[in-house]
């Protein structure tokens, strides 16, 4: 006989094993651009009649859509096709349609070359501010915005080419595709400097090009590291018998063959993934010379110095991508019965991360307003620019992952969470501190012009000056570097620690002169006296923290 157990009590059915409590909304529907620091800035800067624009193109990146854009850009990652079904060479790279749509906005909104052809005063900050706001939720596309946005001033070494392609860089139309550049309404263009066998060391660059009869020349090499292979136009640098020279080498030719580029693979990156790196090989690829044979550096330069600036716009705004997203969560996330945000310590970190952050973009906003005065022809403003671009570089980029990873742990385990968008701005962190010259090659070339360009420095020192007097914190640490500039036998090796000094000082003025007298206290306090702490969140006591919060991006309504 089968003996039926006695079936166990049950609690009802229909109860819910949890309920989702102080858990922050999700960051969408808001106004990226609303954000006191940068409109401050583009207003001092020259271009405050493009805050209306900033606005919209704010709001379009702080929405839902855009957000969701971001996150399949990123995870469905760029495909390498090399044949066609038949077995035709083809090397074109399949993107997702979320990444066009990005790009398309971004070309759209003028903040690839298009400031080339604005003749407006502001017309490089307002593009600036666009940028730091439009790759805001994400960062990959920017690249091949800023190659084509640097591209203009290296073109211009040989006008004859200019003429022909400058419109179609200046344009607002977002055209992909293979087809002869002469035929589309817009185009983008990139860069190939390095080789796996040098790297920054571009004078070992294997590479050679041979002239021909048709005013043409030939490459035949190999790069190591080219981004966005399916830009239209490329500078490019090889060997001839006059010495490195820069090149221009279009995906199609002007008949509307394809040009020799065969993409060998795809990089697998650390971080900004929903942007395709390559390494194209040359043979017997069509380019016509830009800049005079032998000066391939100098002519690169200019669009080296561009992108350069650009990465400091990228760390700036992704160091303020990582404050919104923790400021908006401790606004909302309540521990031990109070909100985070009124907690001592938190409120410590958070303004510490917001000083960090109002630095940065204060910084990059000032570098932006010398790019746009120097191409109006102002010869200090260009002095300026030329030291302080490296050190901007060199300091804004490495303090950007560790502004991240500072953030991303006010959000606990939800920030390590792929979810919170969190990790993907953590892992393309450490990006612009590589690109376009690692932070030694900036700090080698902050020494190179104190050696041969004195006028940069004394533009920097009267940067500094205008706030002569403001601060005594900032005036101690103002006597103190210029100690260290002058020329000793180990410079070298202390080079890192002045141009961190450098940027430090350099901040503090801009912050003295026009931020708040709250920001201004805390920067010069946590960042210029020898008891400054090395952590975020270790600003002294005595601060008044309530001003900086108040300027903390990431509000929704």
């Amino acid at each position: 006989m089968t003996v039926m157990a006695t079936p166990p009590q049950r609690s009802n059915p229909t109860a819910r094993t949890h309920e989702v409590t102080n858990q922050p909304p999700p960051l969408v529907g808001h106004d990226v651009a609303d954000d006191p620091v940068l409109l401050e800035g583009i207003r001092r800067e020259g271009a405050e009649w493009y805050e209306a624009d900033l606005h919209r193109v704010g709001r379009l990146a702080g929405s839902e859509e855009v957000r969701l854009q971001a996150e399949q850009a990123n995870r469905c990652e760029p495909v390498l096709h090399t044949h066609d079904r038949y077995g035709n060479r083809i090397d074109e790279v399949e993107f997702h349609p979320a990444y066009h749509q990005l790009l398309d906005v971004a070309v759209r909104e003028g903040l690839a070359a298009a400031p080339w052809a604005d003749p407006r005063p502001g017309a490089h900050v307002a593009r600036a501010a666009g940028f730091m706001v439009w790759t805001t939720p994400e960062a990959g596309h920017g690249c091949p915005i800023s190659m084509t946005y640097a591209v203009v001033p290296a073109l211009r070494a040989t006008p004859e080419l200019a003429a022909v392609y400058e419109p179609l860089l200046t344009s607002r139309s977002y055209d992909p595709g293979l087809r002869a550049p002469a035929s589309k309404r817009g185009l983008l263009a990139g860069m190939g400097m390095t080789e796996k066998q040098g790297g920054t060391d571009v004078r070992s660059n294997t590479t050679t090009a041979t002239e021909h009869a048709d005013g043409t020349w030939r490459l035949r090499g190999h790069k190591w590291f080219t981004s966005a292979p399916m830009n239209d136009l490329f500078l490019v640098l090889a060997q001839t018998p006059g010495g490195l020279s820069c090149f221009l080498v279009p995906r199609v030719l002007p008949d509307g063959s394809r040009n020799t580029f065969r993409i060998q693979r795809l990089k697998d990156k650390l971080g900004n993934r929903s942007n395709a790196s390559s390494e194209p090989e040359f043979d017997d690829t069509v380019a016509w010379l830009v800049g005079a044979e032998g000066q391939g550096v100098r002519t690169i330069i200019d669009m080296v110095t561009m992108t350069r600036l650009d990465c400091v716009l990228g760390s700036a705004s992704g160091t303020r991508a990582a404050l919104a997203e923790a400021a908006h969560h401790v606004r909302h996330r309540s521990v031990f019965g109070r909100k985070l945000i009124d907690q001592p310590l938190m409120r410590n970190v958070i303004a510490d991360l917001g000083v960090e952050s109002e630095a940065a973009s204060t910084l990059a906003l000032r570098v932006a307003g010398a790019v746009d005065r120097a191409e109006r022809g102002d010869t200090h403003e260009r002095a300026f620019l030329r030291l302080a671009t490296a050190v901007a570089k060199y300091w804004v980029c490495k303090r950007q992952p560790a502004a991240v990873v500072e953030a991303l742990e006010c959000l606990g385990g939800n920030g390590y969470d792929e979810a919170s968008g969190l990790p993907r701005l953590y892992r393309d962190a450490p990006l612009n501190g590589i690109w376009e010259g690692s932070g030694n090659v900036q700090a080698l070339d902050v020494l190179r012009a104190l050696r041969r360009e004195p006028e940069s420095l004394d533009a920097f020192a009267a940067e500094i000056d205008a706030a002569s007097g403001a601060d005594a914190r900032l005036d101690t640490a103002w006597r103190a570097l210029r100690d260290e500039l002058v020329p000793t036998p180990d410079i070298e090796l202390r080079a890192r620690r002045l141009v961190e000094h450098m940027a430090l000082v350099l901040q503090g003025s801009l912050l003295v002169r026009h931020a708040p007298a709250a920001v201004a206290d805390a920067f010069c306090a946590s960042r210029l006296t020898p008891e400054r702490g090395l952590a975020f969140g270790t600003m002294p006591g005595g601060l008044d923290l309530a001003p900086i919060l108040d300027r903390l991006p990431g509000r929704i309504g």
